[in-house]
């Protein structure tokens, strides 16, 4: 029988752990999360980690596999990945990547080779103290193609881009190992005005679930306001609000305006993948995998 992986991708908001779930009980499937946030334990709230009633009985894999108070990387994201995708597929049962993440995702479907570059904390340091948007004009300068791919405003990412460059002397083309399976992408669509509906009800959901507590856990747990930031959004904001930098609605106001940035991004670079199908609806998913398992 032919291995294969469903895909599931979309913004933030849009409903993708839901309908991973739907599908996964639908097809015999088990989820891998594809959420660079959600591999830390004690980040629930703030990254929208799936509880285990959300689950319904379905297994699901690289939840929690992270200390927080160390870097996680891709390389890293993508050795755990392609292992649990094996194992589902060995149980004879569907792997279904989830998630967010767009350079996560990729690294898995198209078997990115990212180089294996020590970290060099005196450049790290040096480089620590330029702001995200310098950062940003210097990838870009020098890996067009990269600076596509990352979040402008996250510096933990670019100056990690920019150490590969320079520990390379050159900009490296990432080669690529596609995996031995048949891929399905489904792409969850919405309408800007939907989108930015369901962001507003998700935000006020975490915070009245207690995000700020979680944010203030953290802290006890030895988390620095510094690495929270590292963690944009959420805990970008509240650790903001938590130093007493903003108000309450103004963290609020700002932290809308970051997701509904953050989602565009992602749709932008989703839409960029090839081959995504992208659908409206539970049933329009449930065709496209009943064709795609029987082909």
């Amino acid at each position: 029988m032919e291995k294969k992986l469903l895909v599931i991708v979309g913004p933030t908001a849009s409903g993708k752990s839901k309908l991973a779930v739907f599908l996964a009980k639908k097809f015999n499937g088990e989820v891998v999360s594809a959420d660079s946030r959600q591999v830390y334990k004690y980040l629930d709230i703030g990254s929208g980690k799936i509880t285990k009633k959300e689950m319904e009985g379905i297994p699901h894999h690289l939840l929690d596999v992270a200390n927080p108070k160390r870097k996680f990387t891709v390389a890293q994201y993508q050795k755990l990945a392609q292992k649990a995708i094996e194992k589902i597929m060995e149980k004879k049962k569907l792997p279904i990547l989830c998630g967010g993440s767009g350079f996560y995702i990729k690294a898995v479907i198209e078997g990115l080779q990212i180089p294996k570059v020590p970290p060099d904390w005196k450049f790290r340091k040096k480089l620590e103290k330029k702001s995200a948007k310098e950062l940003y004009e210097k990838l870009k300068k020098l890996d067009p193609e990269r600076a596509k791919t990352i979040d402008p405003k996250n510096k933990r990412r670019l100056i990690r881009a920019l150490e590969i460059i320079k520990k390379l002397k050159k900009v490296p083309k990432l080669k690529k190992i596609p995996p031995p399976y048949k891929i399905l992408i489904i792409g969850i669509k919405k309408s800007k005005k939907q989108l930015k509906i369901l962001i507003k009800k998700r935000l006020k959901k975490r915070l009245k679930k207690g995000l700020i507590a979680e944010v203030k856990k953290l802290r006890k747990y030895g988390l620095s306001f510094k690495r929270l930031k590292e963690f944009g959004l959420e805990y970008k904001w509240v650790a903001l609000y938590l130093e007493k930098k903003i108000s309450y609605q103004e963290m609020v106001k700002n932290l809308l305006k970051d997701i509904e940035r953050f989602a565009k991004k992602q749709i932008s670079f989703f839409k960029k993948l090839k081959g995504v199908k992208w659908v409206k609806n539970y049933k329009e998913a449930q065709n496209l995998v009943r064709r795609f398992l029987l082909s």
